[in-house]
Protein backbone atom coordinates (compact mmCIF):
# COMPACT_ATOMS: atom_id res chain seq x y z
CA UNK A 1 0.00 0.00 0.00
CA UNK A 2 1.45 3.53 -1.08
CA UNK A 3 2.42 6.02 1.87
CA UNK A 4 -0.64 8.18 -0.44
CA UNK A 5 -3.42 5.75 0.86
CA UNK A 6 -2.32 5.62 4.39
CA UNK A 7 -2.20 9.28 4.79
CA UNK A 8 -5.41 9.77 2.91
CA UNK A 9 -7.34 6.92 4.24
CA UNK A 10 -6.65 3.61 5.65
CA UNK A 11 -9.33 1.49 3.95
CA UNK A 12 -11.50 -0.93 6.36
CA UNK A 13 -12.40 -4.75 6.17
CA UNK A 14 -10.31 -4.58 2.67
CA UNK A 15 -9.75 -8.38 2.43
CA UNK A 16 -13.24 -8.96 3.49
CA UNK A 17 -15.10 -6.38 0.93
CA UNK A 18 -13.04 -7.14 -2.29
CA UNK A 19 -13.93 -10.79 -1.44
CA UNK A 20 -17.28 -10.44 -1.19
CA UNK A 21 -16.96 -8.40 -4.44
CA UNK A 22 -16.86 -12.14 -6.03
CA UNK A 23 -14.57 -10.24 -9.18
CA UNK A 24 -15.04 -11.73 -12.36
CA UNK A 25 -12.96 -11.86 -15.67
CA UNK A 26 -14.52 -9.22 -18.26
CA UNK A 27 -16.42 -7.71 -15.18
CA UNK A 28 -17.30 -4.01 -15.00
CA UNK A 29 -17.37 -3.10 -11.23
CA UNK A 30 -17.87 0.47 -9.58
CA UNK A 31 -16.26 1.85 -6.52
CA UNK A 32 -18.76 4.79 -5.26
CA UNK A 33 -16.51 6.26 -2.71
CA UNK A 34 -12.87 6.16 -4.10
CA UNK A 35 -11.02 8.33 -1.62
CA UNK A 36 -7.45 7.67 -0.97
CA UNK A 37 -8.10 4.30 -3.68
CA UNK A 38 -7.07 1.96 -0.97
CA UNK A 39 -10.31 -0.54 -2.63
CA UNK A 40 -9.94 0.38 -5.99
CA UNK A 41 -6.69 -0.42 -6.22
CA UNK A 42 -7.00 -3.69 -4.73
CA UNK A 43 -9.85 -4.40 -7.00
CA UNK A 44 -7.47 -3.54 -9.39
CA UNK A 45 -4.48 -6.01 -8.36
CA UNK A 46 -6.92 -8.80 -8.35
CA UNK A 47 -8.85 -8.76 -11.43
CA UNK A 48 -7.93 -10.00 -14.85
CA UNK A 49 -7.28 -7.59 -17.42
CA UNK A 50 -10.41 -7.56 -18.83
CA UNK A 51 -12.09 -5.93 -15.88
CA UNK A 52 -12.84 -2.10 -15.71
CA UNK A 53 -13.27 -0.38 -12.66
CA UNK A 54 -15.20 2.76 -12.68
CA UNK A 55 -14.74 5.27 -9.23
CA UNK A 56 -16.64 8.08 -8.42
CA UNK A 57 -15.74 10.67 -5.76
CA UNK A 58 -16.98 14.22 -5.51
CA UNK A 59 -14.11 15.45 -3.79
CA UNK A 60 -11.16 16.80 -6.11
CA UNK A 61 -8.64 15.84 -2.98
CA UNK A 62 -9.56 12.70 -3.99
CA UNK A 63 -8.01 13.00 -7.80
CA UNK A 64 -4.82 13.33 -6.45
CA UNK A 65 -4.53 9.78 -5.86
CA UNK A 66 -5.90 8.81 -9.57
CA UNK A 67 -4.63 5.19 -10.57
CA UNK A 68 -2.67 5.18 -14.21
CA UNK A 69 -4.22 1.94 -15.45
CA UNK A 70 -5.87 1.45 -18.76
CA UNK A 71 -8.58 -0.89 -16.86
CA UNK A 72 -9.90 2.47 -14.50
CA UNK A 73 -12.31 5.37 -14.90
CA UNK A 74 -12.18 8.30 -12.77
CA UNK A 75 -15.64 10.00 -11.96
CA UNK A 76 -15.28 13.04 -10.32
CA UNK A 77 -19.20 12.90 -9.30
CA UNK A 78 -21.47 12.23 -6.09
CA UNK A 79 -22.50 8.97 -6.21
CA UNK A 80 -26.08 9.55 -6.30
CA UNK A 81 -25.54 10.06 -9.83
CA UNK A 82 -24.54 6.44 -11.13
CA UNK A 83 -26.96 5.72 -13.85
CA UNK A 84 -26.31 9.28 -15.23
CA UNK A 85 -22.52 8.24 -16.02
CA UNK A 86 -22.81 4.92 -16.45
CA UNK A 87 -25.13 5.90 -19.75
CA UNK A 88 -22.32 8.54 -20.39
CA UNK A 89 -19.73 5.60 -20.94
CA UNK A 90 -22.38 3.20 -22.54
CA UNK A 91 -22.45 1.07 -19.60
CA UNK A 92 -25.74 -1.09 -19.34
CA UNK A 93 -25.16 -2.83 -16.14
CA UNK A 94 -22.30 -3.87 -13.60
CA UNK A 95 -20.85 -6.59 -11.66
CA UNK A 96 -20.42 -5.41 -8.90
CA UNK A 97 -20.67 -1.88 -6.97
CA UNK A 98 -18.77 -0.76 -3.08
CA UNK A 99 -19.46 1.72 -1.42
CA UNK A 100 -17.40 2.72 1.93
CA UNK A 101 -19.52 5.11 3.62
CA UNK A 102 -16.93 6.36 6.19
CA UNK A 103 -15.59 9.60 6.21
CA UNK A 104 -11.82 9.55 5.43
CA UNK A 105 -9.21 10.66 7.90
CA UNK A 106 -7.65 12.57 5.51
CA UNK A 107 -11.08 15.18 5.86
CA UNK A 108 -10.87 14.92 9.87
CA UNK A 109 -7.03 15.81 9.52
CA UNK A 110 -7.47 18.97 7.28
CA UNK A 111 -8.30 21.64 9.79
CA UNK A 112 -9.62 23.54 6.47
CA UNK A 113 -12.17 21.62 5.71
CA UNK A 114 -13.85 22.16 9.46
CA UNK A 115 -15.17 18.32 9.57
CA UNK A 116 -13.54 17.85 13.20
CA UNK A 117 -13.78 19.47 16.47
CA UNK A 118 -10.06 19.29 16.74
CA UNK A 119 -9.03 22.10 15.37
CA UNK A 120 -10.21 25.69 14.62
CA UNK A 121 -10.62 27.07 10.89
CA UNK A 122 -14.30 27.87 8.83
CA UNK A 123 -17.00 25.80 9.79
CA UNK A 124 -17.46 24.67 5.87
CA UNK A 125 -17.79 20.10 6.08
CA UNK A 126 -18.65 20.24 2.16
CA UNK A 127 -17.09 17.07 0.33
CA UNK A 128 -17.61 18.95 -2.88
CA UNK A 129 -15.78 22.48 -1.80
CA UNK A 130 -17.44 23.63 -5.29
CA UNK A 131 -20.89 23.93 -4.46
CA UNK A 132 -23.39 23.74 -1.79
CA UNK A 133 -23.59 25.03 1.49
CA UNK A 134 -21.69 24.85 4.45
CA UNK A 135 -21.80 24.45 8.04
CA UNK A 136 -21.99 27.89 8.97
CA UNK A 137 -24.68 28.54 6.11
CA UNK A 138 -26.92 26.04 8.16
CA UNK A 139 -26.58 27.27 11.73
CA UNK A 140 -26.70 30.68 10.66
CA UNK A 141 -29.75 30.15 8.67
CA UNK A 142 -32.11 27.36 9.60
CA UNK A 143 -35.01 28.32 11.61
CA UNK A 144 -34.79 26.49 15.08
CA UNK A 145 -37.15 23.54 14.72
CA UNK A 146 -35.16 22.76 11.57
CA UNK A 147 -32.58 22.70 13.90
CA UNK A 148 -33.53 20.86 16.10
CA UNK A 149 -34.47 18.15 13.85
CA UNK A 150 -31.32 17.78 12.30
CA UNK A 151 -29.83 17.24 15.79
CA UNK A 152 -32.15 14.92 16.91
CA UNK A 153 -32.42 12.93 13.15
CA UNK A 154 -29.16 12.89 11.92
CA UNK A 155 -26.89 12.73 15.71
CA UNK A 156 -29.56 11.06 17.64
CA UNK A 157 -28.99 13.72 20.67
CA UNK A 158 -31.45 14.41 23.35
CA UNK A 159 -30.95 17.37 24.17
CA UNK A 160 -31.56 18.93 20.28
CA UNK A 161 -34.24 21.38 21.10
CA UNK A 162 -31.80 23.36 23.95
CA UNK A 163 -29.06 22.90 21.50
CA UNK A 164 -31.31 24.76 18.48
CA UNK A 165 -32.50 27.54 21.33
CA UNK A 166 -28.68 28.12 22.05
CA UNK A 167 -27.78 28.13 18.66
CA UNK A 168 -30.44 30.87 17.92
CA UNK A 169 -29.72 32.88 20.74
CA UNK A 170 -25.68 33.25 19.83
CA UNK A 171 -26.41 33.96 16.33
CA UNK A 172 -28.46 37.08 17.13
CA UNK A 173 -25.87 38.64 18.41
CA UNK A 174 -22.96 37.42 16.31
CA UNK A 175 -22.75 35.03 12.96
CA UNK A 176 -20.90 32.44 13.73
CA UNK A 177 -18.11 31.65 11.00
CA UNK A 178 -15.32 29.50 12.60
CA UNK A 179 -15.49 26.26 14.20
CA UNK A 180 -14.25 27.66 17.72
CA UNK A 181 -17.35 30.30 17.74
CA UNK A 182 -19.70 27.04 17.03
CA UNK A 183 -17.92 25.17 20.32
CA UNK A 184 -18.36 27.94 22.08
CA UNK A 185 -22.29 27.98 22.11
CA UNK A 186 -22.43 23.61 22.30
CA UNK A 187 -19.56 22.89 24.15
CA UNK A 188 -21.15 23.77 27.80
CA UNK A 189 -24.37 21.87 26.87
CA UNK A 190 -22.47 19.11 27.53
CA UNK A 191 -21.17 17.21 30.36
CA UNK A 192 -16.93 16.79 30.35
CA UNK A 193 -17.00 13.53 30.71
CA UNK A 194 -19.29 12.89 27.51
CA UNK A 195 -18.10 15.51 25.71
CA UNK A 196 -16.22 14.36 22.92
CA UNK A 197 -19.00 11.80 22.09
CA UNK A 198 -21.73 14.09 22.04
CA UNK A 199 -19.75 16.93 20.35
CA UNK A 200 -18.89 13.83 17.71
CA UNK A 201 -22.82 13.13 17.29
CA UNK A 202 -23.18 16.92 16.73
CA UNK A 203 -20.45 17.48 14.05
CA UNK A 204 -22.39 14.29 12.53
CA UNK A 205 -25.23 15.74 11.95
CA UNK A 206 -24.18 18.65 10.58
CA UNK A 207 -22.02 17.01 7.91
CA UNK A 208 -25.01 14.79 7.06
CA UNK A 209 -27.21 17.32 6.58
CA UNK A 210 -24.10 19.77 4.68
CA UNK A 211 -23.48 16.95 2.04
CA UNK A 212 -27.59 15.55 1.76
CA UNK A 213 -25.87 12.68 2.78
CA UNK A 214 -29.08 10.26 3.48
CA UNK A 215 -31.19 11.37 0.82
CA UNK A 216 -27.66 10.82 -1.65
CA UNK A 217 -27.36 7.21 0.23
CA UNK A 218 -30.93 6.44 -0.82
CA UNK A 219 -30.91 7.30 -4.60
CA UNK A 220 -27.37 5.51 -4.76
CA UNK A 221 -29.06 2.01 -3.41
CA UNK A 222 -31.97 2.65 -5.50
CA UNK A 223 -29.31 3.10 -9.01
CA UNK A 224 -27.54 -0.05 -7.79
CA UNK A 225 -30.53 -1.89 -7.23
CA UNK A 226 -31.08 -1.36 -10.83
CA UNK A 227 -27.27 -1.12 -12.53
CA UNK A 228 -26.43 -4.72 -11.02
CA UNK A 229 -26.77 -7.82 -13.40
CA UNK A 230 -28.56 -11.07 -12.08
CA UNK A 231 -25.36 -12.13 -9.70
CA UNK A 232 -23.85 -9.01 -9.47
CA UNK A 233 -22.39 -8.33 -5.50
CA UNK A 234 -23.35 -5.11 -3.48
CA UNK A 235 -20.86 -4.78 -0.64
CA UNK A 236 -21.32 -1.59 1.42
CA UNK A 237 -19.65 -0.50 4.44
CA UNK A 238 -21.54 1.19 6.89
CA UNK A 239 -20.41 3.23 10.78
CA UNK A 240 -23.38 5.09 12.13
CA UNK A 241 -27.31 3.23 12.79
CA UNK A 242 -28.70 6.12 9.95
CA UNK A 243 -26.83 4.24 7.08
CA UNK A 244 -27.21 0.62 8.52
CA UNK A 245 -30.54 0.61 8.77
CA UNK A 246 -31.11 1.89 4.91
CA UNK A 247 -28.49 -0.63 3.61
CA UNK A 248 -29.84 -3.98 5.34
CA UNK A 249 -33.50 -2.55 4.53
CA UNK A 250 -32.86 -2.36 0.96
CA UNK A 251 -30.93 -5.72 1.35
CA UNK A 252 -33.18 -7.31 2.82
CA UNK A 253 -36.71 -5.97 1.26
CA UNK A 254 -35.55 -3.80 -2.06
CA UNK A 255 -36.23 -0.63 -0.15
CA UNK A 256 -35.01 1.67 2.20
CA UNK A 257 -37.95 2.03 4.47
CA UNK A 258 -37.64 -2.25 5.38
CA UNK A 259 -41.85 -2.27 4.17
CA UNK A 260 -41.88 -5.90 3.30
CA UNK A 261 -43.53 -6.91 0.37
CA UNK A 262 -44.59 -10.78 0.22
CA UNK A 263 -46.21 -12.73 -3.01
CA UNK A 264 -49.25 -15.29 -2.76
CA UNK A 265 -47.01 -18.07 -0.83
CA UNK A 266 -45.36 -15.61 1.58
CA UNK A 267 -41.97 -15.22 0.41
CA UNK A 268 -40.45 -11.82 0.47
CA UNK A 269 -40.46 -10.05 -2.56
CA UNK A 270 -37.14 -9.05 -2.66
CA UNK A 271 -34.30 -8.28 -5.93
CA UNK A 272 -31.33 -9.24 -3.22
CA UNK A 273 -30.03 -12.63 -1.62
CA UNK A 274 -27.95 -11.96 1.36
CA UNK A 275 -24.38 -13.44 1.34
CA UNK A 276 -23.51 -12.48 5.05
CA UNK A 277 -26.91 -12.83 6.93
CA UNK A 278 -24.72 -11.91 9.88
CA UNK A 279 -23.23 -8.28 9.57
CA UNK A 280 -19.18 -8.77 9.54
CA UNK A 281 -17.39 -6.35 11.79
CA UNK A 282 -13.37 -5.72 11.71
CA UNK A 283 -11.73 -8.08 13.82
CA UNK A 284 -9.70 -6.22 16.94
CA UNK A 285 -6.24 -6.55 15.28
CA UNK A 286 -7.81 -4.31 12.66
CA UNK A 287 -9.32 -2.37 15.02
CA UNK A 288 -5.79 -1.58 17.26
CA UNK A 289 -4.51 -1.33 13.56
CA UNK A 290 -7.02 0.99 12.85
CA UNK A 291 -9.05 2.78 15.45
CA UNK A 292 -11.11 4.81 12.75
CA UNK A 293 -12.89 1.32 11.90
CA UNK A 294 -14.01 0.28 15.26
CA UNK A 295 -18.07 1.34 13.96
CA UNK A 296 -17.45 -0.46 10.48
CA UNK A 297 -20.28 -2.96 9.51
CA UNK A 298 -20.08 -5.05 6.30
CA UNK A 299 -22.98 -5.94 4.01
CA UNK A 300 -23.04 -8.27 1.30
CA UNK A 301 -25.72 -8.81 -1.18
CA UNK A 302 -26.55 -10.13 -4.48
CA UNK A 303 -28.91 -9.36 -7.19
CA UNK A 304 -31.36 -12.38 -7.93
Amino acid sequence: MSETIQTYHVPVLLEESIEGMNLQPQGIYADMTFGGGGHSKEILRRGDESIHLYSFDQDEDAEKNIVNDDRFTFVRSNFRYLPNFLRYYGVEQVDGILADLGVSSHHFDDSERGFSFRFDGKLDMRMNKRAGQTAADIVNTYDEERLADIFYLYGELKNSRKLATAIAKARSNKAIQTIGDFLDIVKPMFGREREKKELAKVFQALRIEVNQEMEALKEMLYAATEALRPGGRLVIITYHSLEDRMVKNMMKTGNVEGKVHQDFFGNVQTPFRMINNKVIVPSNEEINRNPRSRSAKLRIAEKK
